[in-house]
């Protein structure tokens, strides 16, 4: 079955003023479903051809796209309205397992925020920042990924686009300003159910 873009959990606008609406609609709507049409088109080139060549030269295009909409499907359910604007939940984080592994890894949300903030604006050209799950140690750690590549070595906990078209018709080059601004949306209550589910995992 073909990969499709998935619905948004909430307004373009529900985002605001943290991420404007213009930028969820063309990043959804375009940048989105350009990653599922190519990774579809590629899926589809791949499996019409049994030459070794031509699927060794797919498979930069499988994993460009591919990363691109496993990350974005993650991105979006990552998020939510601020409950400082009273939009929903975004921005809070309550006591719980996702609260305790934080304030044992960095002493704080602040101390993480600084952190993490730091550790994805040094990201050279696109990528993301993660707050992942080490699968081994079963604790947190902070972790980037270049281009769209998936987060492969840990379970994703948080995940923060630093592509351009994540922020720029905003935020233009200040890309701490957006990454300041963002966890004010930060959906805290999917990040702890994606922990809850990692730390519960046998991988």
């Amino acid at each position: 079955m073909a990969h499709q873009l998935p619905p948004l959990p909430y307004a373009y606008d529900a985002l605001e003023p943290y991420i404007s609406s213009q930028i969820m609609t063309l990043h959804h709507t375009k940048h989105h479903q350009t990653y599922v049409n190519a990774l579809n088109a590629a899926e589809g080139a791949y499996a019409k051809t049994s030459s070794p060549k031509e699927r060794i030269a797919l498979q930069a295009a499988l994993k460009f796209n591919g990363g691109g909409h496993i990350n974005h499907s993650l991105f979006w359910k990552n998020l939510a309205g601020a409950k400082s604007e009273g939009k929903g939940n975004g921005g809070v984080l309550s006591d719980g397992p996702l609260k305790k592994a934080i304030e044992s890894e960095w002493g704080s949300l602040d101390t993480l925020k600084k952190e993490f903030n730091a550790a994805t604006a040094g990201i050279q050209g696109s990528g993301w920042g993660w707050v992942g799950l080490n699968p081994s140690t079963k604790r947190l750690e902070i972790v980037t990924t270049s281009n769209q590549d998936p987060l492969l070595t840990h379970i994703p906990i948080i995940g923060v686009d630093i592509w351009e078209h994540a922020f720029y018709l905003q935020y233009l080059n200040v890309k701490v300003d957006y990454l300041n601004a963002i966890w004010n949306v930060i959906n805290f209550d999917e990040a702890e159910a994606r922990l809850n589910e990692g730390l519960s995992s046998k991988l």
